[in-house]
């Protein structure tokens, strides 16, 4: 450590961060077990145990705020994890560095929209007289309502989200390609093979083992449905399939001011997220031999 400390100095802010801001607030978590009381403050608050963990499991919200959280977290993963990867595939096979660099801004740029100007979009274009349905009724096709049906919340959400980060989910996946021994293609073309097959058995094989890690890290994340977007989304007629945990305890939580009910709703979800990055974590590392740790 003595030898090396520049190398500490450079990781402390780092370190810092997480100590403050990530294991400090741990602190706090407490209050799921407690009737929390302001006045009173942690500490003078009285211990009530698992009552709010009951009170959650037991109540009318709890299948409904469960099930779409899940629904959305799958629909995102299933549809939106090979997304980037084909993107990326894509993207190394094209030759001209002009197109190719101006598919890669336009891909990218949506990641910088502001969430807050997403649903703006979102909302404008496919609200009963946004532009997607002046088309249709300018097609003689019947207006769509799309934003007040719930069966179409999770498409709308799933699909904008794939349209805004997928560019910036490649980058990862032309790292990893960039990084291929170019002698491997060199030897796959001596012995005749195609360009699909060379994606197929050079390509596709290399970038399993980010793919593998990237995979943790989302089944890591799975009942984090993020709040912003689906909150600005969100409406009476479709709130049968756009409430989730995360709404919820902002509801519960700084509306209700039930602090400690939505304390223990935050923990409950975090320990379903570590449960299932330890569990997925585990599978990849019998399987493929790769995982976190």
């Amino acid at each position: 450590m003595i030898r090396g400390w520049r190398l500490y100095v450079f990781i402390l802010p780092a370190f810092l961060y997480f100590i403050i801001f990530c294991y400090g607030p741990m602190y706090g978590v407490q209050i799921a077990f407690k009737d929390f009381i302001p006045a009173k403050g942690i500490w003078g608050s009285p211990w009530v145990g698992l009552k709010h963990f009951s009170m959650f499991f037991g109540s009318h919200a709890f299948d409904t705020v469960i099930k779409n959280t899940v629904s959305i977290s799958l629909y995102t993963l299933i549809a939106g994890f090979p997304a980037p990867v084909i993107l990326a595939l894509m993207l190394n096979e094209v030759k001209g560095k002009f197109f190719k660099k101006l598919v890669q801004n336009v891909t990218y740029a949506p990641h910088f929209i502001s969430m807050v100007v997403m649903a703006g979009m979102i909302i404008m274009y496919l609200s009963p007289n946004g532009i997607v349905n002046q088309l249709f009724e300018h097609a003689g096709i019947a207006k769509i309502p799309f934003l007040e049906k719930a069966s179409y919340f999770n498409d709308i959400y799933v699909f904008s989200g794939i349209w805004q980060n997928v560019g910036w989910g490649s980058i990862i996946y032309l790292a990893a390609l960039a990084g291929i021994d170019p002698q491997l293609h060199e030897a796959a073309i001596v012995d005749g093979a195609t360009r699909m097959q060379r994606i197929i058995y050079i390509n596709i094989p290399s970038l399993i083992p980010t793919m593998v890690i990237i995979l943790i890290l989302d089944a890591g994340g799975i009942m984090n449905v993020g709040f912003e977007k689906v909150y600005l989304l969100q409406n009476p007629l479709n709130l049968e399939a756009s409430e989730v945990i995360s709404t919820y305890v902002y509801k519960v939580g700084l509306l209700k001011a039930q602090y400690s009910f939505s304390a223990a709703i935050g923990l409950f979800n975090t320990l379903i997220n570590l449960s299932l990055m330890l569990l997925v974590n585990k599978i990849s590392r019998v399987v493929s031999k790769t995982s976190l740790w």
